[in-house]
């Protein structure tokens, strides 16, 4: 499956160590040039910088030459994410703000997070759940207590 990534999931995967898991999951990641200059914009930190030093050959970068002035209230790397996968008609678009997520679905495209990646990763074995979240409260990544609730009771069942 092919699927598109916004600046965030990525960020916080490589934050907690755990972006090796995308190509497992994966056939291939894709990320739009905006999602790159995220990544590797002066304000990034350490952990970013280094992997974007050395992206790796899984990570694909894409250049989205245009996109639909609808989206213009959404930052640049949701945009172009969301238009990157709607023109390839990617299995899904990893994206975790509440807005991009929204039209991502009313434009039909299968959404996921970086708490479903860790989530589908934790259910193939890749990944201990629980530590995986552990380690994610201990960056600035946000979720409803609700959302990390129902992921820690699918676990446990």
């Amino acid at each position: 499956m092919i699927v598109v990534s916004d600046t965030s999931p990525l960020n916080y995967l490589v934050l907690i160590d755990l972006q090796h898991i995308l190509p497992e999951l994966f056939e291939r990641i894709l990320i739009p040039s905006a999602v790159r200059d995220e990544l590797q914009s002066s304000g990034a930190p350490g952990a970013i910088a280094r992997f974007m030093a050395a992206a790796p050959a899984w990570l694909e970068t894409r250049q989205v030459s245009e996109v639909d002035p609808k989206l213009q209230y959404l930052d640049r790397g949701e945009r172009e994410a969301i238009t990157l996968a709607a023109s390839l008609s990617a299995g899904s678009v990893l994206i975790d703000e509440k807005k991009g997520r929204l039209v991502a679905r009313e434009r039909g495209l299968a959404v996921s997070g970086t708490l479903g990646v860790l989530d589908l990763a934790a259910r193939q074995g890749l990944v201990n759940l629980s530590e995986a979240l552990r380690r994610l409260e201990g960056t600035t990544f946000r979720a409803s207590p609700r959302l990390i609730g129902l992921i820690k009771a699918r676990e446990s069942k």
